[in-house]
C-alpha cells in the first residue's frame, strides 16, 4: 500500500468523522454534565444505585435489539437496496423493517414491564420498590430509542452523520433540565431524571425523522405478515439472530457485573457508573465515531469486491484508534483523582464516593484501547455480513468476564469487576482477530504488525510526555488546602494537559508520525480553501 493511498484514507476517516466527533464530544461531556448532576443530588446512596440499575436494563435491551442490531444486520442489507438502486424494493423493505420492530420492541416493553420486579430482584438493591418504579417508569425508552437507532442507520447508511450525533445531545439535556426542574414535584431526583430519559428518548427519534422523510420516501407501516415475509426483512433476521446472541453474552457483562455490585455493597454499582462514564467519554470522543463512519465504507467495499481499500480502511482507522486511545489512557491513570474530585465530589459525593470511583478508573482505563479497537473490529465483520464470528467472540469474552469477576469482586468490589472487564475485552480482541484471519482477503497479519509497532511507539512518547505532570502534580499537591476546585483542580489539570497535549505531539512530529501528518494536510488543505 502506497503512503500515499494510506494517508489519504486517514484524511478520508479523519475528515468524515470530525462533524460527527465534535456531536459525540458534545454528547459525552453533557452525558458526564449528567452524571455530574446524579453525583450532586444523590452521591453513591442507594437512590442512586436505584436510578443506575433503572437505567441500565432498558438501556441492555437498547443495545441488544437495536443499536447492535441495526449495527451487524440492517446496515450491510440495506447498502445491497442501496447499490441495486431499486426505490421501490428499497421502500418495501424499510416499511417492513420498521413495521416489524416497532411491534416486537412494544411487546418487549410490555413484557418488560410486568417482568420488572423478578428482574429487579437479583440486583439485592437496598431501595427494591423505588428501583421497580424507576425501571418501569423507563421501559418505554427501549421502543423511542430502538426507532431512533432505525433511523440512525438509514441515514448512516446514506453518510448522512449529523442528526444521529445530535440525538443524543437532547437526551442528556432533557435529563439535566428535568431533573432540576421536576425534582420538587416527583418526590426525589431519580424520579425526575427518570422522566427526563423518556422525554429525551423521544427527541432521539423525533430529531433525525424530518431527515429520514426527506432522503427515503416509504411507507413506515404494512402488514405484519407482508413484513415478515419480505426478502430484506428475513435476510436481516437471518443476520441478526446470531448477533443477538453475541450481543446478550456481551450484555450480560454488564447485568451479572451489576448484580454482584449490588450485592458486593452499598456504592458500588454507582461508582461503577461514573468510573465507566469518564470512560465512555474518552471513547466517545473520536473511537465510536470511527466505527460508525467506517461500517457503510468497509460494507460497500466488501460487497464490491474492492478489498484494497477494505484494508486501506481498516488499517487506518486501527491506527486512529490507537493515537487517541494509548496517550489518554496514561494521562487519565497520572490525573484520574484529581479528575474524579473535579467533576463529582460535593457534600453528597464525600471521600468514601472519590475512593470507590477511583478504585474502579484505575482498571477501567487499561481497557480503553481493547473496547475501542473492538468497535473497529466488530463492523469489519458486519460489512461481510458475518456476525457469527463476533458472537462467539463474545460468548466467550462473556464467560471471562463472570468468571475474574466473581473470583474478584468480593476481595476487591468495585476494582474486581472493573479488572474483569479489563481482561474480558482484550480477550475479546483476540478472538476477533483471530477469526479475522478467516477471510484470506483481509490483511490481518498487516494490520497486526502495524498496530502493534505504532502501539509501542505511543506508548513510550505517552511515557515520556506524562513524566512532566507527575511532577506538576505532585507540586501542587504540596500547596496549602483552601484553594478552591478552580485553582486547586481545574488549573493543575489544564495546565498538566497542555503540557502533556504539546510535548507528545512534538514528539510524534519528531518520530514523524503518518497520522498526525495527515491531520495536519487536512488542516492546511481546510485553511487554504477558506
Amino acid at each position: 500500500m502506497s503512503k500515499s493511498r494510506s494517508a489519504s484514507s486517514v484524511d478520508s476517516l479523519v475528515r468524515r468523522g470530525s462533524i460527527l466527533s465534535l456531536l459525540t464530544l458534545a454528547s459525552r461531556l453533557l452525558g458526564l454534565v449528567r452524571e455530574m448532576v446524579k453525583a450532586r443530588l444523590m452521591g453513591t446512596s442507594a437512590l442512586s444505585d436505584s436510578f443506575s440499575v433503572a437505567f441500565m436494563i432498558p438501556n441492555l435491551f437498547r443495545r441488544l435489539f437495536a443499536e447492535g442490531s441495526i449495527a451487524a444486520a440492517f446496515i450491510p442489507t440495506f447498502k445491497e437496496y442501496l447499490l441495486d438502486d431499486d426505490r421501490e424494493k428499497t421502500g418495501e423493505f424499510l416499511g417492513s423493517i420498521f413495521t416489524f420492530l416497532s411491534f416486537f420492541v412494544s411487546l418487549a416493553v410490555m413484557a418488560g414491564i410486568i417482568l420488572t420486579p423478578f428482574i429487579i430482584s437479583i440486583f439485592g438493591m437496598k431501595e427494591f420498590d423505588e428501583t421497580v418504579f424507576l425501571t418501569r417508569l423507563m421501559f418505554p425508552f427501549l421502543a423511542f430509542i430502538s426507532i431512533a437507532a432505525l433511523f440512525q442507520g438509514i441515514l448512516n447508511s446514506l453518510h448522512i452523520f449529523a442528526p444521529s450525533g445530535l440525538a443524543p445531545i437532547l437526551l442528556n439535556i432533557a435529563t439535566i433540565l428535568c431533573a432540576y426542574a421536576l425534582g420538587s414535584f416527583t418526590g426525589n431526583p431519580a424520579r425526575a431524571m427518570a422522566a427526563g430519559v423518556l422525554v429525551g428518548g423521544f427527541l432521539e427519534a423525533a430529531v433525525q425523522f424530518p431527515f429520514v422523510v426527506k432522503k427515503m420516501r416509504f411507507s413506515f407501516f404494512t402488514g405484519l405478515m407482508r413484513a415478515m415475509k419480505n426478502p430484506g426483512t428475513r435476510k436481516v433476521l437471518k443476520l441478526v439472530v446470531p448477533t443477538i446472541i453475541g450481543m446478550a453474552a456481551y450484555q450480560l457483562n454488564d447485568l451479572v457485573s451489576t448484580a454482584l455490585a449490588g450485592n458486593a455493597g452499598e456504592g458500588i454499582v454507582s461508582s461503577l457508573q461514573y468510573s465507566l462514564r469518564l470512560q465512555e467519554l474518552f471513547l466517545g470522543v473520536f473511537a465510536v465515531s470511527i466505527g460508525t463512519v467506517l461500517l457503510p465504507d468497509l460494507a460497500e467495499s466488501a460487497k464490491s469486491g474492492n478489498w484494497e481499500n477494505y484494508n486501506e480502511r481498516l488499517i487506518s482507522a486501527i491506527d486512529i484508534i490507537a493515537l487517541i486511545t494509548i496517550p489518554v489512557t496514561f494521562f487519565s491513570l497520572a490525573q484520574g483523582e484529581n479528575l474524579i474530585r473535579l467533576l463529582f465530589q460535593n457534600r453528597t459525593f464525600d471521600e468514601r464516593s472519590v475512593g470507590l470511583t477511583l478504585a474502579c478508573f484505575r482498571f477501567h482505563m487499561p481497557g480503553l484501547f481493547f473496547i475501542a479497537f473492538n468497535r473497529i473490529l466488530a463492523p469489519a465483520f458486519y460489512a461481510q455480513s458475518d456476525s457469527t464470528s463476533p458472537t462467539i467472540a463474545g460468548i466467550i469474552s462473556f464467560a471471562v468476564n463472570m468468571l475474574i469477576a466473581a473470583i474478584l469482586v468480593f476481595p476487591l468490589k468495585g476494582s474486581g469487576i472493573a479488572l474483569a472487564l479489563t481482561l474480558a475485552s482484550g480477550v475479546n480482541t483476540v478472538l476477533l482477530l483471530v477469526f479475522l484471519r478467516r477471510n484470506s482477503h483481509i490483511a490481518v497479519g498487516r494490520a497486526l504488525k502495524s498496530v502493534l509497532a505504532y502501539s509501542f511507539k505511543l506508548a513510550l512518547i505517552s511515557c515520556i510526555a506524562v513524566l512532566p505532570v507527575v511532577y506538576l502534580g505532585s507540586r501542587f499537591s504540596e500547596m496549602p488546602e483552601g484553594r478552591g476546585k478552580f485553582f486547586g483542580l481545574f488549573l493543575p489539570l489544564c495546565a498538566g494537559a497542555l503540557i502533556y497535549g504539546a510535548l507528545g505531539i512534538i514528539l510524534l512530529l519528531l518520530s514523524g508520525d503518518r497520522q498526525v501528518k495527515g491531520i495536519i494536510r487536512m488542516i492546511r488543505r481546510k485553511r487554504g480553501k477558506g
